[in-house]
């Protein structure tokens, strides 16, 4: 067991050991850079450092002679797009390289570790001008950094470290400097919302649980991030598990829960691996257990694998699948917080709610509402994707606008493509168009444009995007994952799906965009859940803004993105066509007659639009007309 005092004094040893580096090598070890090799560049590091004469590796004893270097594997330090990632720090300067490779280390250790010089061709380079410093990044300089805060910059697996950032002073403060109901009063007071889509208060959660008779209970963290395209919550619990657990952590305080759950979606090994390595590490500390800084706070961390099934992402049927149960939602109220896990009340938050936590506490309720809006305060993670310069984690102050986020930490889009709109909160979210651009970002503003800040996901669409495609997409993806319990959301967005496909093949008809709009009003008033009654939202708004391309796929069979399959037509150019019967030898189907050193010719009505014919041609002459 672990006292506050030996608290304080782990905090200022681990200080020490920090200072005590003459250099820290900072590798990104989040998935994105794992995928495009980190863990070699890792390993490389290593290798240098610990063959090396006159340097000595973190872990040797630091009274050892020689240039004490830290090799460290981080979170994700938010520039995915120009991964694998290193940071290079030196007392409080920090160099940041981008796009590494293994062959790069040598160059990187000898020339910035060993001599202090910069290599310039692998740092971040934006019109002739070179970024030393990641703050100094356009990408990150416009950003607000509070759940992300140490991503990037402890490392990831090191409960020391984390400690030496300031971590579990909160907590410290919490159990020793405040009532459990000054806990509560101060997270309900900061106006912090709920990150995971719904926007309801958290405090007003914590106090709706914490006043149940009922004195067994549970705070579990939703972390069944399902959105395609987000990775904001998986992001934290691989760079900052400590952070999410201290959060946890003075929530069970403040509500007198004894045990808590992490679910986290099946997908995320990482995430899993790092959760599950931090909350050994505080076991063995004495930082989760019994008698928690010689209290009587008790308190025990579980961790459930989600089994896939978007669906787990909603309070009920979430606490159903940690129960051993099919992840299905029920019929409200009771409500979680009076009848959630096994019954019990529960206080349900997702990642980046628990991990805004610790700072409100350190801080204080006024110093968050400095941030942000007056009806959404604080900050918001987005995961940037899409057909923009500069894809990745960004954490911005709620209310900062589209052309902030898209243009000033984006970099706009790509190769100066024109805007066309950007699709906020996955699946259960809207389109936002150019007139949106400067409309501030918050929970209740976007609502008006039938659109919802969800969890975070963000992706930037283009001029060659077709919108109807994009709402074919969102709604075969709900419709697939809906759990089926309710006739409304299992019927109605198969029925939409099957419009929508029909619309796209060609073989819509006018009436069907009237049908659209009215089961989708009917599923967003009679679907059992929240996932269920948004999932119509992707269509409501892009019939909305873009009807006029949902009447051309109708009207002319014509996509104008060029992007609907159904709707291109082959034809062979006579101009170039060397009557080769290349073409027609690669047709599977039979469709291209012709006779040898004439114009070829395409039968439109066999042709099955596989594009053999065009990618075959060696003379360029068949083109694609929409």
């Amino acid at each position: 067991m672990m006292t506050r005092e030996e608290l304080q004094q782990v905090r200022e040893d681990a200080r020490r050991q920090i200072e005590a580096y003459d250099c820290r090598i900072l590798v990104c070890s989040g998935t994105g850079c794992i995928a495009t090799g980190s863990t070699k560049i890792y390993e490389e590091f290593l290798e240098l450092v610990k063959n090396t004469p006159g340097i000595v590796l973190d872990f040797a004893p630091h009274d050892e002679d020689g240039e004490h270097v830290g090799v460290k594997k981080t979170g994700c330090q938010g520039f995915c797009e120009l991964g694998p990632l290193v940071r290079i720090q030196r007392g409080d300067e920090v160099i940041q390289y981008v796009k590494v490779q293994p062959e790069d280390c040598r160059e990187i250790f000898e020339e910035t570790v060993v001599r202090g010089e910069i290599v310039d061709h692998l740092l971040y380079t934006k019109k002739d001008v070179h970024y030393k410093h990641p703050e100094d990044i356009p990408f990150m300089a416009k950003q607000t950094r509070i759940v992300l805060e140490n991503c990037g910059r402890v490392d990831a697996e090191s409960l020391d470290e984390y400690i030496a950032s300031g971590g579990f002073e909160a907590l410290n403060k919490a159990m020793f400097e405040m009532s459990r109901d000054e806990v509560i009063d101060e997270v309900d007071r900061s106006g912090l919302r709920g990150r995971g889509g719904g926007g309801f208060p958290c405090g007003r959660k914590w106090k709706q649980v914490a006043r149940q008779k009922e004195t067994v209970r549970y705070v579990v963290c939703n972390g069944d991030e399902g959105d395609p395209g987000a990775f904001m919550d998986g992001s934290v619990m691989e760079g900052d598990p400590f952070k999410l657990i201290e959060g946890m952590m003075i929530a069970a305080y403040a509500v007198k829960a004894a045990d808590g759950y992490i679910y986290v979606r099946a997908e995320y090994p990482m995430s899993v691996a790092r959760l599950r390595h931090a909350i050994a590490q505080l076991e063995e500390r004495g930082l989760l257990g019994d008698n928690i800084l010689g209290t009587d706070f008790s308190f025990r961390l579980h961790i459930n694998r989600g089994a896939g099934a978007f669906v787990c992402g909603e309070g009920s049927a979430l606490t159903a699948s940690i129960e051993g149960k099919r992840g299905m939602p029920r019929v409200k109220p009771p409500r979680t917080v009076e009848k959630g896990l096994w019954e019990k009340p529960t206080v349900l938050n997702n990642v980046e709610t628990y991990a805004n936590v610790p700072k409100i506490i350190l801080q204080g309720a006024d110093w968050y509402r400095t941030i942000g809006t007056e009806g959404s305060p604080g900050t918001k993670t987005f995961s940037l994707t899409g057909a923009i310069e500069n894809t990745g984690l960004i954490e911005v102050p709620m209310g900062s606008t589209l052309r902030e986020i898209i243009f000033d930490i984006g970099g706009g889009l790509k190769n100066g493509a024109q805007f066309k709109a950007v699709q906020i909160g996955g699946p259960s979210g809207g389109c936002l168009t150019e007139k949106h651009l400067d409309e501030p970002l918050d929970f209740d503003s976007v609502k008006k444009f039938d659109a919802i800040v969800g969890s975070g996901g963000m992706v930037v669409m283009d001029t060659n995007t077709c919108m109807v495609e994009v709402a074919r997409f969102f709604m075969s993806f709900t419709q697939r994952e809906s759990c089926g319990k309710c006739v409304p959301c299992r019927e109605g967005t198969k029925r939409m799906l099957e419009i929508l496909e029909r619309i796209v093949a060609g073989e819509g008809r006018m009436e069907d965009l009237d049908q659209l709009e009215e089961l989708a009003t009917m599923i967003r008033s009679m679907a059992l859940c929240g996932l269920g009654k948004s999932a119509p939202l992707p269509v409501l708004s892009t019939l909305k803004t873009f009807r006029e391309e949902y009447e051309e796929h109708i009207r002319d069979h014509k996509c104008r993105a060029k992007v609907c399959q159904a709707m291109r037509r082959f034809i062979i150019n006579p101009d170039y066509c060397k009557g080769c019967g290349k073409c027609a030898k690669n047709c599977p189907v039979g469709a291209i007659t012709g006779v040898r050193k004439e114009c070829y010719h395409i039968d439109p009505n066999l042709c099955i639009k596989c594009s053999a014919c065009k990618d075959n041609c060696a003379f360029d002459a068949v083109y694609v007309e929409m």
